[in-house]
């Protein structure tokens, strides 16, 4: 009994867990670049939070080699992502919650 309660209570953690996490973070974690270091590419190349999350949801919708910002060491190295299945909607929320973690923006003194 106490096994199908953990059970149960794993699947439920498990449905709550947020796009970002449960699809982003469980490949990117696995890559020994952190996911961090992407976002950081994309902020010094588009600077605003508006245009690096249009590009970014760009590419995810489409990811092709003439679409990365990744030099192409990184290309040859790790290839370009697969197609992604989230909607519109979740991949935007993704990058929301993924802008908040590292988003530099009025945390620096």
């Amino acid at each position: 009994m106490v096994k199908v309660l953990m059970i149960g209570f794993c699947l439920i953690i498990q449905m709550q867990a947020s796009v970002y996490k449960q699809n982003c973070l469980s490949c990117h974690n696995k890559l020994p670049v952190s996911i961090d270091k992407f976002f950081y590419r994309y902020l010094l190349t588009y600077s605003s939070q508006g245009e690096l999350k249009k590009q970014m949801l760009s590419y995810l919708q489409n990811p092709k080699e003439k679409n990365t910002i990744m030099p192409e060491a990184f290309i040859s190295r790790f290839g370009i992502k697969e197609k992604t299945y989230l909607s519109k909607e979740e991949l935007k929320s993704a990058l929301d919650e993924y802008w908040e973690e590292y988003k530099v923006f009025g945390k620096l003194e």
